[in-house]
């Protein structure tokens, strides 16, 4: 593989670095295709709990590579189907953190919303401007932006193309937590390393449970938690975490 994306493991942590530093990280068919390659194969490990995917400092990913797209057709874009690279990205189950310095826009802004927490940097930018080239978000920018931080806030961005600051990002709600430029990679990898202490099986379910919330009436949602719930009585993660409980001491999770 090329170096694109740069892979690496500590512990029980996937990290996914995401390595175009001389086109601010912009994401190229190529970039996308080789990060999906690697989170699926942390995915089916099961020695690795939670994945961080991070940039550098002056950018997180600054958007889709234009110069793929300038002169595309309606059918050229049809055919290359980002939805369905897209989607892959969805369907991880590992929990995913996004360390996210400097610009996280368009694409780069779509790509950490994918993930199910996002560590900012005080520099980090956020925003969908597509507007300013003549068209909209495509991958879930319209949509995960709003559910994320309502509508008029969400519209403001996609109809005027502004940035939003971390701390106005985490004001919003877009953002876990907000810390220095110098910091917001260890502080990633400080979560992870804390989730991933978690039981394994638990952690994915409670992923895929909270992400139900944007899809079903509450109802549903309650009864799908609740079956999922149900499910944990049959790991032996819940039997030795709710021993060690009673017992006082910490418990040894093994992900079965």
């Amino acid at each position: 593989m090329s170096e694109l994306i740069i892979s690496q493991t500590e512990g029980h942590v996937g990290v996914a670095t995401l390595n175009r530093p001389e086109v601010l990280n912009a994401l190229s068919i190529a970039l996308i295709d080789e990060l999906i390659s690697v989170l699926e194969g942390f995915d089916a490990d099961s020695n690795i709990r939670v994945i961080v995917i991070a940039g550098n400092e002056k950018a997180f990913a600054a958007g889709a590579d234009i110069s793929e797209m300038a002169e595309a057709s309606v059918l050229d874009m049809y055919e290359r189907n980002n939805l369905a690279r897209w989607m892959k990205i969805r369907r991880i189950r590992t929990p995913m953190i996004a360390a996210v310095s400097g610009f996280a826009l368009g694409g780069g802004c779509e790509l950490a919303m994918h993930c199910d927490m996002i560590v900012a940097s005080e520099s980090a930018r956020f925003g969908q401007p597509e507007i300013k080239i003549g068209i909209i978000p495509g991958c879930g920018g319209t949509q995960r932006l709003t559910r994320a931080i309502g509508k008029f806030r969400a519209m403001e961005m996609v109809l005027s193309g502004r940035f939003m600051s971390a701390r106005e990002a985490y004001d919003a709600g877009l953002v876990t937590r907000v810390v220095s430029k110098e910091e917001f990679l260890s502080e990633a990898m400080r979560l992870a390393k804390e989730i991933a202490e978690r039981p394994p099986v638990a952690l994915k379910l409670g992923k895929e449970a909270v992400l139900k919330a944007d899809e079903m009436s509450l109802s549903e949602a309650l009864d799908y938690e609740r079956k999922l719930l149900y499910t944990l009585f049959s790991t032996a993660d819940q039997k030795e975490g709710m021993k060690a409980f009673m017992e006082k001491r910490p418990p040894k999770f093994t992900g079965r």
